[in-house]
């Protein structure tokens, strides 16, 4: 008589039953992202902390724990306040003028116009073009001898020649430059933000304003801005922390001139710890944008969840 034989159950893995269960399956897949990050911004932050409290020097690169004595090197710097004022006036300004200019820019955009898809695609150009190749055309366009700008006022009969302002060779103006070169670089992205946000207003919140009796500004300030409201501070956070870390423009264009007029905290600490070789001066510079993006990001954060709708 034949027996037949019962199947063998395969053992099952137990790797199998730990994909089974979701907070595990979900810490996978985002494990490559988190140690991506950890490698890009957590190891150089470690090595920023590192060289700020030694006497880390190119010309002396051996590790001598010195404390906080760096930065309150630093501190009492006298430049340091005006550097760090700068970096304010160069953030905020330069935020503030890029949405402005980018809220109106996103209502231009929504009206329908001959050209419209050829505008809305050569406006993003200053977003995407290299910042090295854009700030070389606008310190052309800011030259004390063949500006643009200051042989349009001439031709005008506006200025005399002798009159033209020095736009890179004065304080105030070469801060002016700086802040609007780079809300000329974030003014598209703040079309964009506001473009996403003003289409995600329902149709039918407009039009029963408008049955109200709200008027264009009534419409856009009392209804339509609140409502997208975190929408654009997600924007402004990415705006703040890009702009308050940047040393690029002030590099290119002023080089922190003139008389420190244009230095900001990513420059200084540039020049002091590469060109000047004072690593651990340099690092401590470098770790004063650490809190005060950290606090300005925490407020943005409590602002939009209490603004959500």
């Amino acid at each position: 008589m034949a027996v037949i034989a019962e199947p063998v159950a395969k053992p099952v893995s137990r790797l199998n039953f730990l994909l089974d269960r979701r907070d595990v399956f979900e810490a996978i897949l985002v494990a490559p992202a988190v140690i991506y990050v950890l490698l890009l911004v957590g190891l150089p932050l470690l090595l920023a902390i590192y060289y700020s409290l030694s006497a880390y020097t190119i010309y002396d690169p051996t590790w001598k724990f010195v404390g906080l004595s760096n930065f309150i090197d630093v501190v009492e710097n006298p430049t340091f306040p005006q550097t760090l004022a700068n970096t304010f006036i160069f953030t905020f300004g330069s935020q503030l003028l890029g949405l402005v200019i980018g809220k109106f820019g996103a209502f231009l955009l929504l009206r329908p116009f001959p050209g419209r898809k050829i505008v809305r695609a050569l406006i993003v150009l200053p977003f995407v073009i290299p910042v090295a190749l854009a700030t070389i055309a606008w310190r052309w366009l800011f030259d004390s001898l063949y500006s643009v700008f200051n042989w349009t006022l001439i031709a005008l009969h506006i200025m005399d020649r002798a009159d033209v302002p020095n736009w890179l060779g004065t304080p105030w103006l070469a801060m002016l430059c700086v802040v609007i070169i780079n809300a000329w670089r974030f003014f598209p992205f703040a079309i964009v933000i506001f473009l996403a946000g003003l289409t995600s207003v329902p149709q039918d919140v407009i039009d029963a304003a408008t049955v109200d009796g709200a008027g264009f500004w009534r419409r856009n300030y009392q209804i339509i801005l609140p409502m997208i409201l975190p929408i654009v501070a997600i924007g402004l956070i990415f705006g703040i922390v890009f702009t308050f870390t940047d040393l690029s423009i002030v590099f290119l264009l002023t080089m922190g001139g003139p008389v420190n007029a244009t230095s900001v905290l990513g420059f200084a600490g540039f020049q002091t710890g590469i060109i000047s070789g004072d690593v651990s001066h340099g690092a401590a510079i470098s770790l004063f944008m650490l809190p005060v993006l950290l606090v300005v990001v925490v407020f943005m954060l409590r602002f939009i969840r209490r603004r959500e709708i």
